[in-house]
């Protein structure tokens, strides 16, 4: 135990900057795969083509790739100087709202389409039908995939200890670089797992609760 209570002030901080890159970047996931979701089934071509071409090319080049373009590729670009923490939740953010985008998609297509040519006849504009007719029957319909796309999110936050972001998965390089601090690296990374093994378990407590209480909302 002496690689916890020995580091106390890492373990604080790496626990705090994963957290912080995980729901930052789900708040950004969230709201940006809402409106690429919202894109995607637009009447409007234009729409569909903008929504269509970000997924297809954000989410077929690697997380990593992607991680690259905004810590080293950002700072050449000229615009205001952000942290490499910034950056990071900037990169997985955008990166995970093409999956909460397809998976809304997939939630959308169970409503039936009736409800929406319902609303469209009493005279609703699209941005209505979609925020008080359909979004909020499609949520109920896709939270066991949609609680996939943020546990996997969870867990791409481990990319973000390659560029300089002090998260959990950079203990272990941290802890073996200092010479005065206890434990072995095979003890950090085995600690490091039991975390994240109970931060899922506590996102998969909070699916069953929300299964179950929109299952009885309908």
């Amino acid at each position: 135990m002496d690689v916890i209570f020995g580091n106390l002030d890492l373990w604080g901080k790496a626990i705090g900057n994963t957290l912080l890159v995980f729901f930052i970047g789900g708040i950004i996931a969230l709201v940006l795969g809402m409106i690429v979701g919202a894109m995607r089934v637009s009447p409007i071509p234009i729409a569909r083509g903008v929504g269509t071409l970000y997924v297809n090319i954000v989410r077929n080049t690697p997380l990593t790739l992607v991680f690259f373009f905004f810590v080293f590729g950002y700072p050449q670009l000229g615009l205001p100087d952000l942290s490499n923490t910034v950056l990071g939740i900037l990169a997985i953010g955008i990166y995970t709202a093409t999956y909460v985008a397809e998976v809304l998609r997939a939630g959308i297509n169970t409503v039936p389409v009736g409800q929406a040519e319902a609303a469209r006849a009493i005279g609703l504009p699209f941005g209505q039908v979609m925020t008080l007719v359909i979004l909020p029957q499609a949520f109920r319909s896709v939270v066991p995939p949609m609680m996939s796309v943020f546990i996997a999110l969870l867990k791409n936050t481990t990319v973000a200890a390659g560029f300089s972001i002090a998260e959990l998965a950079a203990l272990r390089s941290t802890i073996n670089d200092s010479a005065d601090r206890p434990g072995n690296p095979m003890e950090v990374l085995l600690w490091v797992a039991v975390v994240f093994v109970v931060l899922v378990l506590l996102m998969s407590w909070l699916q069953r609760h929300l299964e179950n209480r929109w299952r009885i909302a309908r």
